[in-house]
């Protein structure tokens, strides 16, 4: 390998960072986030821990890593955890070390939470974090897409559009906001931002010495 090759590697590599999307159910989040995942080799999804039993077809590790109550506190008390939250009294929390390890190799680690796990990101990750969130174009299509969907019964679909007023007053809190009117051009949006922030100084360690190569 010559040596402009090897100069122009370290240029090129990077810290993966941690890609936040949040929005109110129905906006369309779960379906950018896969298309996301698919598209990108090196992007991972979070995997959390909880306190839940494990459900059919899922597998620890994969969907989610399943821990006891004890061994919970014992994650939060040791600051293992990025951010945890307590849902129909179970525990949810994202374990600090798989995380940490794809930024180091490079890898870009996707969450799908809601403003309270990002508030608490926030204060743990400092630079690697970057925050989305997504809006549908109006209320009445928000609850046009949850009623299409036919997955929800009407007091759940209520229930949802509720909670949508809260979610969504969390917006200026992101660092960036998508109208997900299209669903091509917010993706094509979504793509652009990661790129941008990929190429971001402070995610590229190796600068520092390619430049040092250039000055020789």
């Amino acid at each position: 390998m010559s040596d402009s090759v090897i100069t122009e590697n370290i240029a090129n590599k990077r810290r993966g960072l941690m890609l936040v999307m949040s929005s109110p159910s129905g906006a369309g989040k779960t379906t950018l986030s896969r298309m996301l995942l698919a598209d990108e080799p090196e992007m991972v999804m979070s995997v959390s821990a909880t306190t839940r039993e494990p459900r059919p077809g899922e597998e620890n590790g994969k969907d989610y890593f399943f821990v006891a109550h004890d061994r919970f506190r014992e994650m939060i008390d040791n600051n293992e955890l990025l951010e945890h939250a307590v849902v129909f009294e179970n525990r949810y929390g994202t374990p600090r070390g798989p995380v940490m390890q794809a930024l180091s190799d490079g890898k870009d680690v996707l969450f799908d939470i809601d403003w309270q796990g990002t508030q608490q990101l926030a204060e743990s990750a400092g630079d690697d974090l970057v925050r989305v969130f997504v809006l549908p174009p109006s209320i009445n299509e928000l609850e046009s897409r949850l009623r299409k969907r036919a997955q929800d019964s009407e007091e759940v679909v209520q229930k949802r559009m509720a909670e949508a007023e809260s979610e969504i007053s969390h917006w200026a809190e992101y660092d960036y906001v998508l109208i997900n009117n299209n669903l091509e051009e917010t993706y094509a949006d979504l793509r652009d931002i990661l790129n941008a922030e990929r190429l971001r100084r402070r995610r590229r360690p190796g600068l520092s010495e390619f430049v040092r190569t250039l000055k020789r």
